[in-house]
């Protein structure tokens, strides 16, 4: 007779809405959290898109991290030049994107109790980021 057994392959995992919000006035062209991709975010917004899926714990435990990697346009109000189309100038926009920076941070992940609503992101001015967990929009006074 075989028995069969279970390994334990680690905490059980959720998965959450991705969804960024940007405190700056550059503009937040991509991001991701633990390799789980986040929306284009105009300076000063965010909230409005969210993509599927980070995987966190279901249930948190002290030094939880996260890595979060996004590329930054600093001047995103700047013209670029146009073809007779309305096309964006191949070289212009070479020329502007140069300017773009990468980067790339370990977070913490604050104490968060049953509910996961979403992996929020924040940029912070400073090239600073942060996590949370939690149902409220920054508008809420919650």
């Amino acid at each position: 007779m075989m028995g069969l057994s279970a390994c334990h392959a680690g905490p059980e995992m959720v998965s959450a809405p991705v969804t960024g919000y940007n405190h700056t006035s550059a503009e937040i062209t991509r991001f991701s959290i633990n390799g789980a991709g986040g929306p284009r975010i105009p300076p000063h917004q965010g909230g409005g898109s969210e993509v599927c899926c980070g995987v966190i714990p279901v249930q948190w435990s002290s030094g939880l991290r996260t890595i979060i990697e996004w590329d930054k346009d600093p001047n995103p109000r700047e013209s670029l030049k146009r073809d007779q189309y309305g096309q964006i100038d191949r070289e212009d926009y070479k020329r502007h994107s140069s300017g773009y920076s990468h980067h790339k941070e370990t977070v913490e992940i604050p104490m968060y109790a049953e509910k996961v609503c979403a992996l929020q992101v924040h940029f912070l001015p400073c090239d600073q980021v942060r996590v949370s967990t939690t149902c409220y929009t920054p508008s809420n006074p919650k």
